[in-house]
């Protein structure tokens, strides 16, 4: 892309919509731009991509969605297979979850403890399974050693009991890291928290992973796209996909510029998936709002009344957790849940939600400066683990969706092994849980699977959110 094209694309940019809502809209818009989040705003300026499309296209390989799945998927295509992906991206790269999460690398993918693993699956397949999201851990570690203008922040992951009520739960889960899967956890009493690494006052106590790496998200997704790029990737911003038709090796993805004509194709479309995208997408994944801040620079006298003492990524027990940590310039950062449509986000109730976290948190923080708010989608599958999947055979159609907010890390590898599956390649992992068959719909809900019902889906969402706070802070 030329640097006259790629002022005009810039140029072009529409404004962020921060109503925006993956059931209610058909597409995330065309060209927009970034939310105001303190990744956007510190990232410096987007790496050259390669403009929208501009007439009809034949390429080898079309991946949707250029966030960290899609844009790893590319960059392992062309590295590990010889094959140079086109990409398509709505509005701009990484516009959707990539720049919009937390930055916590965690050893983790979907929203299930290992404890969880084996009472669905069983020991050994939960074993495997680990073996596998560790091998997941190890690559997003590689990729950031490989680009570390992403600010890594390693040491591990602190996982704070926010009520004694849940130090049981957490001894377990240490008990079971350590005895069935070899990990070096360790439990850690409140005084040992506030001593070594933060002074959080609703800390009842805590469990202390050795693995964890924060990291500045969009300055390693733009990483991923000069080094794609650098190999061939074309990256195509301001190109949604309207329309999907074709099968058996020839797959028509209409966009705005034109058609793109695909032997094979990959959705890594994330919590911004619309219901129209792909009929095997179609309520696969129930989209749900986190919402984010981040403090002006604290001052030596607060980084000493708060205790910060780590840098290291930190989230609560709390079943809509708070997740936090403080970052390399000494701002903190901390996010937890937000509004249940995309035309509520926008309402100040949300930030005063995490306003009020902070506090409790943080009393010495009262009345501190926000330089950065925001909010983004996160696809939450319905069994609370991802996939990443063929889910036809016959067809050379891809996915990989459903992190539950655990997809930083993870995200690395998913894109490894979708890459592996696009290339006609069989890893001997592909009968563990989160690469066999594909997302369900849950029986209970097959009442509500149409868009034109999702406010039921919403309603039952209302219930669990009232029921989590129950659960979490009064019983």
């Amino acid at each position: 892309m030329n640097v006259s094209a790629e002022t005009e694309a810039r140029s072009a940019q529409q404004p962020y919509d921060p109503r925006y809502d993956p059931l209610v809209n058909a597409t995330p818009g065309q060209g927009r731009d970034y939310a105001p989040t303190y990744w956007v705003g510190t990232a410096g300026p987007p790496p050259a991509d390669d403009g929208p499309v501009r007439g009809d296209l034949d390429v080898d390989v079309a991946v949707v969605g250029s966030g960290f799945t899609g844009l790893s998927a590319a960059l392992f295509l062309a590295r590990e297979h010889g094959i140079r992906a086109t990409v398509l991206e709505a509005n701009q790269t990484a516009w959707g979850c990539t720049s919009r999460n937390g930055g916590q690398g965690q050893n983790a993918s979907g929203r299930l403890y290992r404890s969880q693993w084996i009472a669905r699956w069983g020991r050994d397949v939960a074993v495997r399974l680990d073996r596998e999201i560790r091998e997941g851990f190890e690559t997003f570690k590689s990729l950031v050693a490989e680009f570390p203008e992403c600010e890594p922040q390693p040491g591990g992951h602190l996982y704070i009991a926010h009520r004694d009520k849940k130090m049981d739960f957490l001894r377990n889960e240490a008990q079971v890291m350590r005895e069935v899967f070899g990990y070096d956890t360790r439990m850690l009493s409140r005084a040992e928290v506030h001593e070594r690494y933060v002074r959080d006052a609703e800390c009842s106590g805590a469990l202390h992973e050795p693995d964890g790496i924060g990291v500045h998200p969009l300055k390693l997704a733009f990483a991923y796209q000069r080094a794609a790029r650098a190999l061939g990737v074309r990256i195509h911003t301001a190109s949604p996909v309207q329309r999907f038709e074709g099968a058996k090796g020839r797959y028509l993805l209409h966009t705005p510029g034109g058609v793109v004509r695909a032997r094979a194709v990959a959705f890594a479309t994330g919590g911004y998936t619309s219901n129209a995208l792909h009929p095997r997408l179609r309520n696969k994944i129930l989209p749900i709002l986190s919402n984010s801040l981040v403090t002006r620079v604290l001052s030596d006298d607060e980084i000493e009344a708060t205790g910060f003492r780590t840098h290291e990524v930190i989230t609560d027990t709390r079943t809509l957790r708070f997740y936090y940590r403080l970052l390399p310039d000494r701002r903190v950062q901390i996010g937890s849940r937000s509004s249940i449509t995309g035309a509520d986000a926008p309402h100040p109730r949300h930030l005063q939600l995490l306003i009020g976290g902070l506090h409790r948190k943080f009393p010495a923080l009262r009345g501190i400066d926000i330089d950065y708010s925001w909010w983004g989608w996160v696809d939450v599958s319905h069994d609370m683990m991802p996939r990443i999947t063929q889910p036809d055979p016959a067809e050379q159609v891809f996915y990989a969706l459903g992190y539950g907010g655990n997809g930083v890390s993870f995200s690395a590898h998913a894109g490894r092994r979708l890459a592996q599956r696009v290339a006609g390649k069989a890893p001997p992992v592909l009968d563990l849980p989160i690469y066999a068959g594909e997302l369900e719909y849950p029986n209970a809900f097959d009442l509500v699977r149409s868009p034109l019902l999702a406010p039921m889906r919403r309603l039952g969402q209302r219930f669990l959110y009232r029921w989590y706070y129950l659960r979490d802070e009064r019983l």
